[in-house]
Order: C-alpha cells, then structure tokens, then sequence
C-alpha cells in the first residue's frame, strides 16, 4: 500500500500538481480543495482538471506587447476588470497587497483591464485608489477576455505555473484574506 500512495504522489508530482493537492488525490480526498472553498471564496470555482489558455498578446498603457505566456513558471492570479467597474475598485487594493505579500518569481497577480480602458484612464484609477505595484496591462478588443469566457467583470482567473486554468471566481473577493490565503497555499502558490 505505501509503494501504491508513492507512485500515486510521485505520478502526480511529474504531472505538475503540487504536493498539497498531490497528497490529497493520494489520500483520496477530493474535498480537501473544496472545504477551503469558504467566505469569499465560496463562488471560487475549481476544475477538475486544468484547462488550456489561449496564447493571445495584449498591450501595456505604453504599447508594449505581452501574453501571458511572459509568466510562465509562475502561479498567476489574473485579474479582468474594468475602470468603470464599482467592484473592481473595492477589490483592486487587495489584488495590490496580495501581490506585495506573495509576488516574486513564483507568483503573480496579472491585471487586465478588459474592453475600452484609455491608458490615461488606467492609471488615474491606479492613482485614485493608491495602488503602484501592479501592471498595467490593457486587453482593449477584448479577444484574450472573449477567448477566455470572460464576459462580465472582475473575473479572476488561477494558473498554473504550466499556465493552465485551474479555477475561477466571477465577482469581487477579498483576495489579501485568510481564506484567499487558505487557497493559494493548499495549491502551492509561492508564499
């Protein structure tokens, strides 16, 4: 039985899975995920299995081009909002302390502003509300919000540091709390 939970963790480690949920598909508790799954992140949606991301470029204010494909290696908690977007502002400034807390080469929250954002309208909804250390990235056809399913705001997307979607949550969330935290760390979201 020991060898059986080996290869099981041992396979699920080669796959990418990381060891918290590797030894909870071990185990052969599915609902280890799931009970974390409180507070805001109640409409936190996982997937059963990760989900591929379209490589589409998108812009910063100053019209250099990225894709996700940048943040490979790295979880990422990518944010679709919107200047005009009221929840976006409420949750905007905990996006900003998350990244502060966890951001660094294993981890990333990635905002994108999705639709018809001006630049200069970017960055005075950065200023009015304080935040500096998030990017400022512009998705303004949207095609990566359209190819993603991304059709109301904000919606937060989790990848994996394959760069695959691994959950999803539509709405506002506190993401700098404990149950946020809860989350990313039984994913292994750097710390």
């Amino acid at each position: 039985m020991r060898s059986l939970w080996s290869a099981v963790l041992y396979t699920a480690l080669g796959l990418g899975a990381n060891a918290a949920v590797a030894l909870a598909v071990a185990a052969g508790d599915a609902a280890t995920l799931d009970a974390l799954r409180t507070g805001d992140m109640r409409k936190l949606v996982l997937h059963a299995e990760p989900a591929a991301v379209p490589e589409l470029a998108f812009t910063d204010v100053d019209g250099g081009r990225h894709s996700l494909a940048d943040y490979r290696g790295r979880w990422v908690l990518l944010n679709f909002w919107a200047t005009w977007c009221a929840p976006c502002r409420i949750e905007m400034p905990g996006l900003a302390a998350l990244q502060a807390a966890r951001g660094g080469p294993d981890f990333a929250v990635v905002t994108l502003a999705a639709g018809r954002n001006a630049p200069q309208g970017i960055r005075r909804f950065m200023d009015e509300i304080g935040v500096t250390n998030l990017p400022l990235y512009m998705d303004g056809r949207p095609a990566l919000a359209a190819a993603m399913g991304v059709f109301g705001l904000p919606v937060t997307v989790i990848l994996d540091p394959e760069g695959r979607e691994v959950a999803r949550l539509t709405g506002e969330a506190r993401w700098d709390g404990p149950e946020a935290s809860a989350i990313l760390d039984a994913l292994g979201a750097a710390r």
